[in-house]
């Protein structure tokens, strides 16, 4: 509960406890039953008819209660009286004891067991509990047996204002476009009060604004919050600080309050044009930039914000409109001014363009306000560059006939520099489209001449680069691509088309064609090929064969008879001339080689060959040539294997440079005794004949021992005798000697 004066308490609380003690107890006394009243008997009498009433009939109570009210918040010295409980069966003679159960009972309500009397011993607030469901009994004081069935009745907590408005979802936010009329909504805000909303008007809100006008006004009742002013220009001001007021008590005096703020942001409209911060804007562009450079920028400032701050940009004027062309920048909102072609500063050193920027979404509730565009003059400046030497063409296209002459010209280009100094050229070959070094140009006027012959029939285009550099400035360079496309001349003879072989049945029938031949010519004549076909002169009136033109440019070859022999002629030779339509005409002769086969009687060729008659039926030459060659392919595998085997099996012979044998000599001299201390020389035992004409050989096992004859030598000193055993054994081509000595 919020803190008052106490002369606002004492106020508040006089009349309600004056109320409280004139008004009648809030106990409900149901009437006597008949019984009752007529009989007027003792208490023991009442008890026993109450007792045969329960068990003939429905008891009835002697008393009900329906509800207390308590008021809350109350403090005082004493417990506050809250009501009191009594039976028309207690006639007062103090027999009867009450008894209370239920919500706080003993905690919050105590009641006096004698004369019912509740009282509320603690502080109550409505807003935590608003009411108490309790139960009250009367018994007997001395058997505690119980006089009445148990009866529920309730104590209410009356409400008092003790609770102040509260705005749960604030600090609230809100929004509303600018330049709205007056009393645009734009929201509503909610105060709640735990006081009882039914009882008085302690939770009876009423609002108001605290800050924010002349801007904002608010509804009493609904809080509901609208513009005051029309009109509102977010350019000017943006953000409003709203302070909102909810009182209860109706907003009388002595009532509590509440409060709570609002911020409300104007959004914006297209209410602006776009402005050009300057009337006029100078650029300068080189002559060589790349087209679709960035030239310069301009912009139209407009106050909107957002889509609405968006603007177009257009060349609407001027003589660069074809050379120039803006775009609009969506995240600047800037207008970029490009190049669409080339600039020549020779030509033209400047140029003025009229640009316009204009709104791209325009409200038309603002259109009487003007367009919604402005203009500003654009001024170019070209500046002068070093170009690179010009063509006079973009690429160059020559002829040349295959047989011209050595150092001909075939050609020219030309090129100039365009700049204002106009610097000498000079020409020359790129050779990497060269390589060969068939043309050649003149430096000073760009000349090509033949370097080496040329043949259509090798190639037919040659693809060189030539290039002009300005002499005083070699960094300035151009090239240009030349084809030069080599023209046909007559200068091949026809020919036959491939190599060609006929083959005649020895059955054949006269006038069959034996052939078809065509020709071939590596020139490229305009009108396409004709070719002629004739015979020798000699062979014109040729015995055996005749030729036939076709229309496509073919020639059959024709038997005039039959009953050909091959064992009598097997091959025929016939020379054909061959004569081009070029001129002039060139010509050739071919011999076409036609063999006499043996055929079947269907035609189809068996042998063409004379030993097929003298060979097995169905064996041919070929056949018995290769089974000739793997009979000589089986001898030679057959002498090679002999020969390895004898080879293998040659005796391992040592050769008399080679032999490295240890000759052992047995030896019987007398030492000197102990006193003998001159060194034994083994030298001395060596004999070349060895001793028993034994001979080792190499390739013995690694670890051979010649140990079946070993030989001892003795050595004499005083009545000792010194005596050695020599042992030899090899190691593949090492010779090991090994003495082992004793002394008996």
């Amino acid at each position: 509960m919020p803190e008052r004066p106490a002369e606002m308490l004492l106020d508040l609380w006089t009349p309600l406890i004056i109320l409280w003690i004139t008004l009648p107890p809030c106990i409900y006394m149901a009437p006597m039953n008949q019984s009752q009243v007529l009989m007027g008997g003792s208490p023991l009498e009442l008890n026993r008819l109450t007792e045969e009433q329960r068990i003939l009939n429905r008891s009835k109570r002697g008393w009900v209660w329906n509800q207390m009210f308590v008021l809350e918040e109350f403090s005082g010295p004493e417990p506050i009286l809250v009501g009191r409980l009594h039976t028309d069966l207690d006639p007062g003679s103090k027999k009867i004891k009450y008894i209370l159960s239920g919500d706080g009972a003993g905690t919050i309500f105590q009641i006096n067991d004698i004369t019912g009397d509740i009282h509320a011993i603690k502080r109550l607030d409505r807003e935590e509990k608003a009411e108490y469901t309790l139960t009250a009994q009367a018994v007997d004081w001395e058997t505690n047996k119980p006089l009445e069935p148990p009866s529920e009745f309730i104590i209410k907590v009356q409400d008092i204002n003790d609770n102040a408005p509260e705005f749960l979802n604030g600090p609230y936010h809100a929004t509303v476009p600018e330049m709205s009329i007056l009393g645009t909504s734009v929201t509503n805000v909610t105060a709640t009060d735990a006081d009882d909303p039914v009882y008085g008007n302690s939770a009876k809100l009423v609002y108001s604004i605290l800050e924010g006008q002349p801007y904002f006004s608010i509804e009493p009742e609904t809080a509901i919050i609208k513009t005051a002013l029309p009109n509102m220009d977010r350019e000017a001001k943006e953000e409003y600080l709203v302070v909102i007021q909810a009182k209860d008590m109706g907003g009388h005096s002595g009532g509590l309050s509440g409060t709570t703020t609002l911020t409300v942001t104007l959004t914006d409209v297209n209410d602006n044009p776009p402005k050009f911060a300057q009337s006029l804007y100078h650029f300068s562009v080189p002559e060589d930039v790349v087209l679709g450079t960035a030239i310069g920028r301009v912009k139209a400032n407009d106050q909107d914000i957002g889509e609405n701050a968006q603007s177009s940009y257009d060349i609407i004027d001027g003589d660069g409109t074809a050379l120039f062309e803006i775009t609009s920048d969506a995240q600047a909102q800037d207008g970029i001014i490009r190049l669409r072609k080339p600039l020549d500063f020779e030509t033209k050193k400047s140029y003025t363009l009229k640009v316009e920027a204009a709104n791209v979404h325009i409200d038309p509730r603002f259109s009487g306000r003007g367009p919604f565009k402005d203009t500003a003059t654009v001024k170019i400046v070209v500046e002068d560059a070093d170009e690179p030497p010009v063509f006079s063409s973009p690429t160059y296209l020559l002829e040349v006939h295959e047989n011209a002459a050595l150092n001909s010209v075939i050609g020219q280009v030309t090129a100039r520099d365009p700049d204002i100094t106009a610097s000498p050229i000079r020409f020359s070959i790129d050779r990497h489209t060269d390589l060969e070094r068939q043309f050649n140009i003149n430096a000073d006027d760009g000349k090509i001449t033949l370097a080496t012959p040329l043949d259509r029939e090798l190639s037919v285009w040659h693809n060189i680069t030539i290039i002009a550099t300005e002499i005083r400035n070699h960094s300035q360079i151009s090239r240009v691509p030349v084809a030069i496309k080599v023209l046909d001349v007559n200068d091949n003879a026809p020919e036959f088309a491939s190599e060609y072989e006929a083959f005649l049945c020895e059955n054949g029938k006269p006038g069959q064609v034996i052939q078809t031949v065509s020709a071939m010519d590596k020139d490229d004549p305009k009108n396409g090929h004709y070719f002629l076909y004739s015979l020798l002169p000699e062979m014109v009136n040729n015995p055996n064969f005749t030729i036939k033109k076709n229309e496509d440019n073919s020639l059959s070859i024709l038997a005039k008879h039959n009953g050909f022999n091959r064992q009598k002629q097997e091959v025929y030779l016939l020379p054909i001339i061959i004569s081009d339509s070029g001129n002039p005409p060139l010509s050739s002769t071919s011999t076409l080689t036609i063999r006499v086969c043996g055929c079947s009687s269907d035609g189809v060729v068996q042998s063409c060959n004379v030993e097929a008659y003298v060979l097995p039926i169905g064996l041919s030459m070929g056949a018995l040539i290769a089974i000739l060659a793997c009979i000589i392919l089986l001898l030679v595998i057959v002498v090679l294997f002999v020969t390895l085997r004898r080879h293998k099996n040659e005796p391992l012979i040592i050769k008399d440079d080679e032999d490295v044998r240890e000759n052992i000599i047995r030896y019987d001299d007398e030492g000197g005794g102990e006193e003998d201390t001159e060194a034994f020389d083994i030298a001395t035992l060596q004999n070349p004949d060895g001793i028993n004409g034994f001979l080792p050989r190499w390739g013995l096992p690694t670890q051979w021992w010649e140990e079946r004859n070993p030989i001892q030598t003795g050595l004499f000193s005083g009545n000792r005798i010194t005596r050695s055993l020599h042992f030899i054994f090899f190691h593949k081509d090492t010779k090991i000697n090994c003495i082992t000595q004793w002394t008996t």
